[in-house]
């Protein structure tokens, strides 16, 4: 459920704070090693490296279309999805492996 007054989608992120004049930030993770090549296709996202094999893409996606854009990627790529987190920008943090 959306709270305007609270800035919250309290019903699937309590605690994320919003706003909706500004893109979210979001996390998605993939199984397997991405090239940095691949930045653009991702439309901007800092592409890194985790040990165990996974990539975690991060950085704005405008709306809920752009994300859906971004998932239709990594599915026609064959890459598995490990997940999707929306989070504060305070809360991000790129990686050593940082390849952008």
């Amino acid at each position: 459920m959306w709270s305007e007054e609270h800035g919250k989608d309290t019903a699937h992120n309590p605690g994320i704070e919003t706003d909706p004049r500004q893109p979210a930030i979001y996390q998605i993770r993939v199984k397997s090693h991405l090239s940095s090549a691949w930045t653009d296709w991702f439309e901007g996202l800092t592409i890194s490296h985790e040990e165990g094999g996974n990539t975690l893409l991060t950085g704005p996606v405008v709306d809920q279309a752009a994300l859906h854009g971004l998932l239709k990627k990594i599915r026609d790529l064959g890459v598995p999805l490990v997940s999707v987190n929306p989070v504060q920008c305070k809360q991000v943090q790129f990686g050593e492996g940082s390849e952008t």
